[in-house]
């Protein structure tokens, strides 16, 4: 603090200034309680549109829940219009003067009946309202929270709501929705009180639900399918982390240049570099990870385990994919191939029906199963399974793992232009006997004299950048 004497007129007066340790810090215009109402703004903002965002998918829901009420009114007056239609049809002739004399009667029944209906029926927004707690109790049904006495097992401890790291061979939730939302509550509660496979009956077998709770059930299950699965919400971890390092990164900086608060001049300089580097790693990774899908395990539309065809029933890979030695794709096996052992085995151990039922219907419908693709390489790059397979005489596990012991099959590899250079300057070529490679005479004479041993890919071409991107 400096003060200085100042003469107005007369009178001496006394002023002082505080001085700035660091008066380049204001003088580049970093404001504290600047940077704070900044910060305050932006997480009011954020706040606000991720409460504007909830609001819209409430209200999206809310209208897609009343166009399905009004579907359903929709349905049941016709219904119940044909049923009064066909029964007024074979209605016996000689019952005429009988309805005649009671006719007046049943008039006022009908009447009494209609207001009563309409007392007790909700209508509008009471109906609506009425539908969603039908869904809303058959969900808490579903997950075994309903009755407050119940013994039995939940449904969604055997039929999974979310994907699974591990194979669940029961059909999960979304499948079981899909599959009976166009069928009625008759054939519903059939299944499920009197299933006819043994898998699915030995699982069964002391359920009890009524008929009120299982149409509940049922609305949820359909409510389910016409919605899809709720969106998987994605994780924040890492992006929290960077930006807490930023936020240290700059504390650090602004102690070293402007603050010098901290005796130890070293520990700034130690944080900043610490924090400067793992943000770096983070960046470097995030990056690679664009281009890689190592460890991709997605769900797939029918429960194929490779551990049960390839590993336990030995199964040859060819017999599938049987184009893999002639065509730079390894195939997708048609299901008329999978019939030639599903004709007959309709059921499986652990799977029961279900599974094998959605191959049995779409070869009879004729639609071909969407199979998610796992290993995809990007398009400005050549590969050719024929060339590794036939002419290389790979085995499949060298780029696929052990296909045989996995129930999900996942990427094992990150299948990167570094891996598959280092795999092209180590692994030895079948040379000798393969009538692929006689027209390299230059290298077979070499073998022949004991100038070399062996021959690797690289030897033949295989580092080449024109082999793969051309």
């Amino acid at each position: 603090m400096s003060c200085k004497i100042l003469r107005f007129g007369k009178k001496l007066t006394k002023a002082c200034r505080m001085k700035l340790k660091s008066p380049v810090l204001w003088k580049s215009g970093f404001f504290p309680m600047g940077f704070l109402l900044v910060l305050s703004i932006s997480i009011f903002v954020f706040s606000a549109a991720a409460f504007a965002e909830t609001q819209m998918q409430q209200s999206e829901q809310d209208s897609a829940d009343s166009s399905l009420v009004e579907q359903s009114s929709t349905s049941d007056t016709v219904v119940a219009r044909s049923d009064s239609a066909s029964a007024a049809q074979n209605v016996d002739p000689e019952a005429g003067a009988q309805a005649d004399t009671t006719g007046q009667a049943a008039k006022e029944d009908t009447v009494s009946t209609d207001t009563a209906s309409a007392k007790s029926e909700p209508h509008g927004e009471d109906r609506f309202s009425h539908y969603r707690n039908d869904i809303k109790r058959g969900e808490r049904f579903f997950r075994g929270l309903l009755p407050h006495n119940n013994q039995q097992e939940s449904c969604v401890s055997c039929h999974n709501l979310t994907p699974t790291d591990t194979l669940n061979w029961n059909p999960s939730a979304m499948d079981i929705a899909n599959k009976y939302l166009e069928k009625g509550f008759a054939e519903f509660k059939a299944v499920v009180m009197e299933p006819s496979g043994g898998k699915m009956a030995e699982v069964h077998k002391d359920y009890s639900f009524e008929d009120a709770d299982l149409k509940t059930v049922k609305a949820y299950l359909d409510d389910l399918s016409m919605r899809g699965p709720a969106p998987v919400k994605p994780t924040i971890d890492r992006l929290l982390l960077f930006l807490f390092l930023g936020l240290v990164l700059t504390w650090a900086l602004l102690e070293i240049i402007f603050f010098r608060k901290i005796k130890y001049k070293a520990i700034p300089l130690i944080v900043f570099l610490a924090a400067f580097s793992y943000q770096a790693k983070m960046i470097y990774e995030e990056g690679v990870s664009l281009g890689r899908s190592q460890g991709y395990e997605p769900e797939q539309p029918i429960k194929f385990s490779h551990k049960v065809h390839a590993g336990q029933n030995q199964i040859d890979c060819k017999y599938c994919h049987f184009t893999v030695e002639q065509s730079k794709s390894a195939g997708i096996p048609p299901t008329d191939l999978c019939l030639n052992c599903h004709s007959l085995v309709r059921e499986g151990t652990r799977s029961g029906k279900f599974e094998i039922a959605k191959v049995i219907e779409a070869t009879e419908k004729g639609i071909p199963v969407e199979w998610v693709r796992i290993h995809d390489l990007p398009d400005h790059v050549f590969f050719s399974h024929a060339q590794h397979v036939n002419a290389g005489k790979l085995d499949c596990v060298e780029c696929h793992g052990e296909v045989a012991e996995m129930d999900v099959v996942k990427q094992v590899e990150d299948l990167s232009m570094g891996w598959c250079l280092d795999c092209h300057r180590t692994k030895e070529v079948q040379f000798v006997d393969n009538n692929f490679y006689e027209s390299y005479g230059a290298l077979h004479e070499q073998i022949k004299k004991g100038e070399i041993d062996k021959v690797t890919v690289d030897m033949i071409g295989g580092t080449d950048c024109m082999k793969c991107h051309y």
